[in-house]
Parts: structure tokens; C-alpha cells; sequence
């Protein structure tokens, strides 16, 4: 007798049940977001679906403490180590209506369906009466700063005291979408205009010549022209690295922590006559530079190596080099919220080590007079002017160059944005000169 399979469940349930074991696996678990919805998206078939996965996901992971506090506070009887799964729904029904603000009626009843979809019939009563209170009393505000490990809330605040407020409140908003137009394709106005005509709202920036902005994220498959290399996906810090860097024209470029290679593509798209070296330790992540490098129709040379040593080096200087160091992410929490759940202290005094021996490495494979150019997507200063000014304080030969205030403020000698100053997120440049002879 042939086994009956169980009928696929209604769309929108399904991706509350799939929001929810994303959840489920980030917050108690210890899984990465990014990870989990690369396997799980993909089992959505309408792009839609997955949109609204992916929405509900960083709005939970962005503020968990604030839903917890909630469900915490509206349970006579806290919930349990068995109840992940279900407090991880009630996460998705409560980020439906707040801040996401979708009708209450399709999130409230198929959030109660997903509770019987996970095979928790006997609790769909629960998850309807607390979504009902948080419609009724709304969904406390919270302290945005709760889920916070103390000791980098601690180091924030010791480094950047006056801005502490807006540095935890910006990590906790939506990013906008920033988008970086291959000029070798037309225009910024021309691809603008071709966003208006898909019915997508933009603005421009006038701090890089190819970035647009979107206040609300689009799917890169909407996107006219992207599998053709038309255009990419890339925050406005991250395409300043190409204005910071400036090589000169034809010369021989290292990149040396290239994964997933927007950095080398910008590079590439504006001067596809330098020599590029796209270097990455993994080999698995330096697939997607080479992926992004032959969606736009460029080349470079790929190496899987450590950029920490310079076996992997056969001698020949470089005139310019990017080192987009590892680094805590503390600048990118609004795109990265999972990194508050994974971080701990004794990650940063590692990365400083590790950016030392980068910086030392790279600095060596540069040619007398070359250029270097230190970035994090970090607000740490250890990890940024605190990290520059030992490195120059060892190497004698090396000279930090001013960057315009349009990188940030000063920090050292080198520039430090915040996250959301200028729509953007939190990083740091450095430029640095090896002097000749």
C-alpha cells in the first residue's frame, strides 16, 4: 500500500512555519542567519514568500530581547527549553505586526495555522490570545540595546560616548538598499529611470558617482539588468573604498581579503585595465568572487591563500593594495544582527592580532611609493585608529595620507563613519603610503 503524503501546506503558512525554524535554529541554536536562510529561502518557491521570510527573520533578530520581554511578561507560566520552536513562532507573529504592520487578520490567523503545522495544536489557542493581546495593547517598545553583550556595549560606549544612542538605535533599523550602477553600461540617470519605469522608488547620492538608493528592499531579480551585470548590490561605505584606494591607471592592484568580491568589482568596473589580484583564505567564498567578476564580464587573477604570509606571493610589488580586513562587524548589526548573538571579548583581541600579521603581510608585497588601504566594517577602535597607529608605530616606512571629510570623521589618521551616517554603515578607512628608498 503506497504511503499518502500530507498535502502541502497554504503558502503563507508555510513561511511562517520556515520563518520560524530560521529562528529557531539563530536564536537558540546558535546558527548563522545568513546561513540558514540560504538553505531555507530556496524551499519558497514564489519570491514573495521568501521576501516576507527574510523581512520577519532580521526584524525578530534585530530586537529579540524586545519579544521576549513581551511573551515573557504575557505568560502566566514561562515558556520552557521545549518550547523553542513555539516561542520562535510567537516571534514571527509579533514582528508581523510590529514593525512589519501586515494585516492583522492574514498574520494573526496563519501564525495560529503554523502552531498546528509544527505539530502544536494544543498551543494554537496560546499563540492567538498573545497575538491578540499585542494587537490590543501593542508590542512593548523595549530597550534597544538589551540583547547587547554588556562588555561590547561597554566598549561602544567607552570609545564613542556622545554617540552611543544613535549607534544602538541605527543598528536596530533597516538598512536601506544601496546599489553601485556599472557605468560601462550606461549612466546612473539612465539605470534610475529604468527603476522608476519598473515602478521602484529611488534616490541618488552625491557621494559616489554610481550609487542609488532604496529606501525599501527590492529582490535583486527585480532589478533591470542585473544577471547582466548592469548593476550590483553595495552599501554606499563600501563603495567610498574605491574613492579612498584611487589607483593609478593600468597598475598592478592587491585585493587582499576579496570575498565575495564587490570591492574587486568595483575596482575592475571603473579601470578594467588594472592588474587585480583577488585574494581570499577560503575557497569556497573566493567561487563567489569569480561568480560576481563573470556576471559583469571582468577578470582577475584568484588565489586561495592566507593573506597573513606571503607564501602564496611571487615577489613582484604591487602598486596599490586593499586590505578589507576581518573584523568584528560592529558597523553592519543593522545587516548583520545575528553578530550580537555570536561575538564574544576574547573575538576582538584575536582579530587585532589577526589584522596586524594582514597589515604586516600585505604592506610587504607593496612597492616603494605604493599604496595601502586599511578598511573594517568595524566602530572598534582597536580594531581601527588604535590598529593604524601601531602599525605605523613599527613600520618606519609607512605614512598615513588625510582622506577628505566625505569618508567621516577623523579618527587618528585615518576616517570613521557610524552606522547610518549618510544612509550608510559603520567603517573605517585608512590610507597609507610606503615611502620610497
Amino acid at each position: 500500500m503506497t504511503a499518502t503524503r500530507p498535502a502541502p501546506l497554504p503558502a503563507g503558512v508555510a513561511s511562517r512555519v520556515i520563518a520560524s525554524r530560521v529562528l529557531d535554529a539563530v536564536l537558540h541554536r546558535g546558527h548563522s542567519l545568513k546561513a540558514e536562510l540560504a538553505s531555507s529561502l530556496p524551499t519558497l518557491p514564489d519570491v514573495r514568500d521568501r521576501a516576507l521570510v527574510e523581512a520577519i527573520c532580521f526584524a525578530v533578530v534585530r530586537q529579540p530581547a524586545r519579544y521576549a520581554a513581551a511573551i515573557d511578561g504575557w505568560t502566566a507560566r514561562p515558556l520552557g527549553r521545549r518550547d523553542a520552536p513555539l516561542r520562535a513562532l510567537l516571534y514571527v507573529g509579533l514582528a508581523q505586526l510590529d514593525p512589519l504592520g501586515l494585516p492583522a487578520h492574514a498574520a494573526v490567523d496563519a501564525t495560529v495555522e503554523a502552531t498546528r503545522a509544527i505539530k502544536r495544536p494544543h498551543q494554537a489557542g496560546l499563540v492567538n490570545a498573545l497575538l491578540r493581546r499585542a494587537l490590543r495593547d501593542g508590542v512593548p517598545a523595549g530597550d534597544p540595546s538589551a540583547h547587547w553583550p554588556a562588555w561590547l556595549r561597554d566598549r561602544i560606549t567607552r570609545d564613542w560616548p556622545d554617540d552611543v544612542e544613535s549607534i544602538l538605535a541605527q543598528s536596530a533599523a533597516p538598512p536601506p538598499m544601496w546599489l553601485r550602477v556599472n557605468l560601462r553600461h550606461g549612466t546612473r540617470e539612465a539605470y534610475a529611470a529604468m527603476l522608476g519605469d519598473s515602478g521602484i522608488a529611488v534616490g541618488a547620492s552625491d557621494e559616489a558617482a554610481e550609487a542609488l538608493r532604496l529606501d525599501a528592499a527590492v529582490p535583486v531579480s527585480t532589478l533591470p539588468g542585473f544577471a547582466d551585470g548592469a548593476v550590483s548590490v553595495q552599501d554606499i561605505a563600501a563603495q567610498r573604498v574605491a574613492d579612498a584606494l584611487a589607483p593609478p591607471a593600468g597598475c598592478r592592484v592587491l585585493d587582499a581579503c576579496a570575498a565575495p568580491g564587490g570591492k574587486t568589482a568595483h575596482l575592475l568596473e571603473r579601470d578594467p585595465t588594472i592588474a587585480l589580484t583577488a585574494l581570499d583564505v577560503d575557497a569556497r567564498r573566493l567561487e563567489t568572487v569569480r561568480a560576481n567578476l563573470d556576471r559583469l564580464g571582468l577578470r582577475a587573477t584568484c588565489v586561495a591563500a592566507d593573506a597573513a604570509d606571503t607564501a602564496w606571493w611571487d615577489g613582484v610589488p604591487f602598486d596599490a593594495a586593499l586590505l578589507d580586513a576581518p573584523c568584528s562587524a560592529t558597523g553592519i548589526v543593522r545587516r548583520q544582527p545575528d553578530v550580537l548573538l555570536h561575538r564574544r571579548a576574547s573575538d576582538i583581541d584575536a582579530l587585532v592580532d589577526l589584522q596586524a600579521r594582514l597589515l604586516d603581510a600585505t604592506w610587504t608585497t607593496l612597492a616603494p611609493g605604493g599604496v595601502l588601504l586599511y578598511a573594517t566594517c568595524s566602530i572598534l577602535k582597536d580594531e581601527n585608529e588604535r590598529q593604524v597607529d601601531a602599525f605605523l608605530a613599527r613600520t618606519p616606512n609607512g605614512v598615513a595620507e588625510s582622506l577628505a571629510d566625505g569618508f567621516g570623521r577623523v579618527a587618528g589618521v585615518g576616517r570613521q563613519r557610524l552606522p547610518g551616517e549618510g544612509g550608510g554603515d559603520g567603517f573605517f578607512y585608512a590610507r597609507l603610503r610606503k615611502r620610497a628608498g
